[in-house]
């Protein structure tokens, strides 16, 4: 007998990987969390779980014949991690699978794609020539180094910062790295952050979000930096402070910023409050800020291949 799965609408997966969740269980679909109720909530035994949506304490305890909740993510902050495994319900993202995750490597291909377009002043570029410009030497003068002559950053050099940090050293650049946890002797470590900022032209953030690194890259961090220098963040907005992030762009401290991820971006209002983010409204105004919607492990390839992955690892409960 197939097991019970809650599967939302919003978490969209593809056909292929639904038609092999459909195979393998017996599936409920709703919209989102937003329509389940408790006599859904009670028969089913696999819950998955989108980001979007907080699965507390009380909508658990809904669930009287929960086995597992699922997410198609590396880490479930969604998740009240520690009360579902207090009732014995097995909480299954990717974040375990090392050797398959490094075959996922669309966030560490965004980041270039930011670092260029933000170094090379691309999206400019490109308007200039919609607006019937052509006159590449005024973009040549705002672009000081090639990248060979630049000097790349890495804050957290695990599975992402590694492929980036592979990345640069393909382009030639000197790689330093802040990474208390990691070694490895193809780069310069760092001890500390300053450090980090003061040798960095370029500094692109691969660390985790916990309680410990909240606001990591604050005002003292971009004191440090090089004036000039540039920031990347592909991982999680919640890691740089983002009202001193505004002033070392306000004050051209730093010369540009390139964000695929915003703080709180996971909260329900959110989206209906993007208008009045204070670095989306810098970014209407100013030329040095690139932000993106959070699409840097976005792409077909690595959909199916983490959304068979976590299929195949629910499948064993």
């Amino acid at each position: 007998m197939k097991k019970k799965l809650l599967y939302y609408n919003n978490l969209n997966f593809l056909p292929d990987t639904l038609e092999m969740m459909e195979n393998n269980f017996d599936v409920i679909r709703l919209k989102s969390p937003l329509f389940d109720n408790k006599e859904i909530l009670k028969k089913i035994e696999i819950l998955m779980a989108p980001r979007d949506f907080f699965v507390n304490s009380e909508k658990i305890d809904f669930c009287l014949n929960l086995k597992a909740i699922a997410s198609p993510t590396l880490i479930v902050p969604h998740v009240d991690v520690e009360y579902a495994l207090k009732k014995n319900i097995t909480v299954i993202c990717l974040e375990d699978e090392k050797v398959f995750l490094k075959t996922i490597t669309a966030t560490a291909e965004l980041t270039w794609g930011l670092l260029i377009a933000l170094t090379r002043h691309i999206p400019q570029a490109y308007q200039d020539v919609l607006d019937g410009e052509w006159n590449g030497r005024k973009f040549g003068r705002l672009t000081p180094k090639m990248l060979a002559n630049m000097t790349i950053g890495i804050v957290g050099l695990g599975r992402l910062g590694s492929i980036v940090a592979s990345y640069a050293m393909a382009f030639g650049m000197k790689v330093y790295y802040f990474s208390p946890n990691s070694v490895n002797d193809n780069y310069y470590k760092c001890n500390t952050l300053e450090e980090l900022a003061n040798c960095s032209d370029i500094v692109s953030i691969h660390a985790n979000h916990t309680p410990e690194t909240e606001k990591l890259i604050n005002e003292k961090f971009f004191q440090e930096m090089k004036t000039g220098s540039f920031i990347i963040n592909t991982s999680r907005g919640e890691l740089i402070d983002e009202d001193a992030l505004l002033k070392a762009l306000e004050s051209r401290k730093i010369a540009g910023a390139a964000l695929d991820v915003l703080s709180g971006e996971f909260a329900p209002i959110f989206k209906d409050n993007i208008k009045n983010s204070k670095l989306i409204q810098y970014a209407r105004k100013n030329n040095n800020l690139i932000i993106t919607p959070h699409y840097a492990g976005a792409t077909e390839s690595a959909w199916k291949l983490t959304q068979t992955k976590l299929i195949n690892k629910i499948k064993n409960i």
